[in-house]
């Protein structure tokens, strides 16, 4: 074909992908809202673990606050950590006025009430005492009583991930929509540019296609798999971590955190393809084998910076599940050059040496 030609094929090649894209997104739109509320999973269960811990040092501050007023074989209030845990609680403490206490009770317990002694006939007020109004000094603190309440961790309100902008919700639904739109429209994305490429392949050069391709997308489904099922736990239990250093509670914005959520797995897929990489840069002449070998410590140097970028949050523990996998996958993609169909390119410097 002429190139005229093949810009026509490129153009219908774009069409049908963005028409793709649109229905995927389309369908994506069905399913946004579940998307949304499913990738807050990590994070809640992260804040649990979070307050149990502070509410697990509360309730050790308040067994050794009971023992040292030697209370500590009242079982009804030596409520140990470990059943607090086992139940899944957590405590808030509050203080109470005695009086505001006992009218709430008479209120709702009439029973309760103790009867009250007849009012005595009114006296003239003396002018020589100070009115009682005037000698108040406010709630005195040491008189209130102290009011633990308790409750089921599930139902804590700080166990959300709040929204700072009246438009931020829209926003997200509408990301989430995008992203599994182009989940769902990438096999057909795919199909399309491998059609417009495929035109101008040789028969076995396609049949490289065929078999690389199910690699590609296998290794990027597996980083992207092993980032929400096993990086995003010790990276949240990480970060909290500092808030209970730092002595902060923390308040989550939806926007940053969905991102956050949709980034990470997509670098770790990008990452992924680091064999297929190798392979490419060996078969055109730029690497061989021998200096993969050579310079392998330098590579897992480099292989650790790239997760360091790649990785958005700056904790080492993320940076390690993206690097040490690399490392592995940088030898998986040494023999993956030693073993795979192909024939290695030379180089211009391997033709001038050939001649010379």
């Amino acid at each position: 074909m002429s190139f005229g030609d093949h810009l026509e094929e490129l153009r219908r090649a774009l069409f049908k992908s963005i028409a793709a894209l649109f229905l995927g997104f389309l369908a994506g739109m069905l399913v946004a809202n579940d998307i949304v509320a499913y990738v807050q999973t990590p994070v809640r269960e992260s804040l649990e673990r979070f307050y149990m811990r502070q509410t697990v040092d509360q309730q050790l501050d308040r067994i050794a606050e009971l023992k040292a007023q030697g209370r500590e074989a009242n079982e009804d209030e030596l409520v140990t950590y470990e059943d607090m845990q086992r139940e899944g609680l957590v405590v808030s403490e509050y203080l109470i006025e005695p009086q505001a206490l006992r009218r709430l009770l008479e209120e709702m317990y009439p029973q309760l009430a103790t009867p009250q002694p007849p009012a005595a006939e009114p006296s003239k007020p003396d002018s020589t005492k100070p009115d009682v109004a005037e000698s108040h000094h406010g709630v005195d603190r040491e008189k209130l009583i102290e009011l633990r309440l308790f409750q089921p961790i599930e139902q804590d309100s700080r166990l959300r991930v709040v929204g700072h902008s009246m438009m931020e919700p829209f926003s997200v639904w509408l990301k989430a929509a995008f992203i599994s739109g182009l989940v769902f429209s990438s096999p057909f994305i795919f199909y399309f540019i491998w059609e417009f490429v495929a035109a101008g392949l040789y028969k076995h050069e396609q049949s490289y296609i065929y078999t690389y391709m199910p690699i590609s997308i296998g290794l990027f489904i597996g980083g992207a798999l092993l980032a929400f099922f096993f990086a995003f736990e010790p990276l949240l239990d990480f970060m909290f971590w500092y808030y209970e250093r730092t002595e902060t509670q923390p308040d989550l914005n939806l926007s940053e955190w969905v991102s956050f959520v949709l980034m990470m797995p997509l670098g770790f897929g990008i990452s992924f393809q680091l064999p297929l990489l190798m392979l490419l840069l060996e078969r055109i002449g730029i690497f061989t084998v021998e200096s993969y070998w050579s310079k392998w410590r330098l590579a897992v140097v480099i292989i650790m910076v790239i997760a360091m970028i790649l990785t958005p949050s700056p904790d080492p523990y993320s940076m390690l599940l993206m690097g040490v996998p690399l490392v592995g996958l940088y030898f998986g993609g040494i023999w993956l050059c030693k073993i795979a169909p192909g024939r290695r390119l030379e180089s211009p410097g391997d033709l001038l040496a050939r001649r010379g």
